[in-house]
Parts: C-alpha cells; structure tokens; sequence
C-alpha cells in the first residue's frame, strides 16, 4: 500500500497474524520498487528548470519515435 500524507510518501506493509519479518520485509521491498520510489526521489533530488524539463521531454520523444513495432497489431479475425 502506497500512502501520501502531507508530501510525505509512505509504504505501509499490514503484518498478518504469523508472518514473519522476513516476509514483511520482502513485501515492503516489493512494494518499494513497485511504486518506483526510488526513481521518484532521484528525479526530485535537484530541481530542473522547466527548460530544461521540455528539452528533455522533448528528446526522449525523440529517441521513442523510430520504436515503433515493426509488425502491424491484427485484430483477432487475421489470426491463424
């Protein structure tokens, strides 16, 4: 479970009856690279000019745009 509360961000892990610490752990581990934490606060470590946050908006679509998939998507009734 992911919690915001007054800008601070949380993750609650709920110990059930007979759980032991190292599955607490292991869940709030899981949970913990689930909701991308880690990236979030590198991302807000510094803050970015919004020039500079559009230059790279703006290169990272560039750099997505020739991955497009090389065969086209077909509906159910193309399929074999």
């Amino acid at each position: 479970m992911f919690v915001v509360r007054g800008g601070v961000v949380m993750v609650v892990i709920i110990k059930k009856k007979g759980e032991s610490k190292d599955s607490l752990f292991r869940k709030f581990t899981r949970s913990f690279i689930d909701e991308n934490i880690v990236d979030d606060v590198r991302k807000r470590q510094f803050y970015k000019k919004p020039s500079l946050l559009r230059k790279e908006k703006e290169k990272e679509r560039l750099k997505n745009r020739g991955k497009r998939s090389v065969y086209p998507k077909f509906s159910q009734r193309h399929r074999p």
